[in-house]
């Protein structure tokens, strides 16, 4: 109710400046009286996947919380997991703005952010700092300057430098806003990549006397058979579940609308479809060999039951969440 009585001021400012300006405020509330405005007490829906036990199956999707400020604040609104990131090896300033645009008839979102953050050691470090008593994924990616065949290199360092203090590790292969990344999600590319991922996993589960479960973060765009060809790479390096999808290039939906035409990955409810579709196609294909983490469009307790239909054991929510505020998540955990 308050989230609704706020959004029209909120809407009225450019979206990024929105956007910061909530992240500063979260993070500022939390462990303060003010987080009543958000803090929600919701039953719990445990649910165990990936050898991870979550309150919940609801969460945060990668790219609201890049920096990890405000882990804890998600956390007292009720999300079973939370997802930070997408963090690189160095801190990046992102694409030019303007780079982040409401589609408000759509209830769609379009962003060409390009992985603007602070780093992964300063992740690491609000990640250490949070009391969150929920999951924590931590969401990684490549430096916009690191060649893409030495792209593997950088997921690497991400890998090593979060693995203690994550619940799971996803790995972005699929933003279309760093140039050439989405290269990675096909053939020899992709196998080598994930055969590099599980080595440093096992290293490092090792090391830490710990398994921390890694997740592949795929596109909606994708042809049937590159849908199969992703399911047996994954099956084939033991990769522990698939996060489907990121955003869509495809802009049929929203041709015509105000931004409609502008550069970036489309979010909301205009992917949602093509989001279940693929989560579907996967799970044809995988059984219950691996999990999905279904992501696109998620707006109501109605989609995200269609995802776990089409195959999802979890899902997570973004733009649905700009729109509707903490009430999507007490709307789907209480009817989940």
């Amino acid at each position: 109710m308050l989230y609704r009585l706020a959004r029209p001021g909120i809407f009225k400012l450019d979206a990024e400046h929105a956007h910061d300006l909530a992240i500063k405020n979260l993070s500022r509330f939390t462990h303060t009286p003010l987080d009543l405005f958000y803090r929600q007490h919701l039953p719990d829906r445990p649910v165990e996947v990936m050898g991870l036990k979550f309150k919940n199956p609801v969460g945060l999707a990668a790219g609201l919380d890049k920096n990890g400020e405000c882990i804890d604040a998600f956390g007292a609104m009720g999300f079973g997991f939370v997802e930070v990131g997408t963090v690189t090896p160095r801190p990046q300033p992102g694409n030019d703005k303007p780079r982040l645009f409401r589609l408000v008839e759509a209830e769609g979102i379009i962003n060409r952010m390009g992985f603007n953050n602070l780093g992964v050691d300063n992740l690491v470090e609000n990640v250490k700092k949070a009391k969150f008593d929920g999951i924590i994924g931590i969401n990684i990616g490549k430096n916009k300057d690191t060649p893409i065949e030495k792209g593997s290199e950088d997921y690497l360092i991400c890998m090593e430098k979060v693995y203690q203090y994550a619940g799971y590790i996803a790995v972005n292969i699929s933003s279309p806003n760093t140039p050439g990344l989405r290269s990675l999600q096909y053939g020899e590319a992709l196998d080598e990549l994930l055969s590099d991922l599980k080595e440093k996993q096992l290293e490092l589960s090792k090391k830490h006397n710990k398994y921390v479960p890694v997740a592949l973060k795929i596109a909606p765009d994708l042809e049937d058979h590159e849908l199969v060809q992703i399911a047996e790479s994954l099956v084939r390096n033991n990769i522990d579940g698939v996060i489907a999808t990121n955003t869509t290039l495809d802009r049929s939906l929203v041709e015509g609308m105000k931004y409609g035409d502008e550069a970036g990955g489309l979010s909301g409810r205009p992917v949602q479809s093509r989001s279940t579709e693929v989560i579907r196609r996967l799970h044809e294909e995988l059984g219950d060999q691996l999990p999905i983490i279904g992501v696109g469009g998620i707006d109501s307790y109605v989609a995200a039951k269609e995802k776990m239909m089409a195959g999802a054991k979890l899902v997570q929510v973004y733009s649905g969440f700009i729109y509707q505020g903490p009430g999507l998540v007490r709307n789907i955990v209480k009817n989940i």
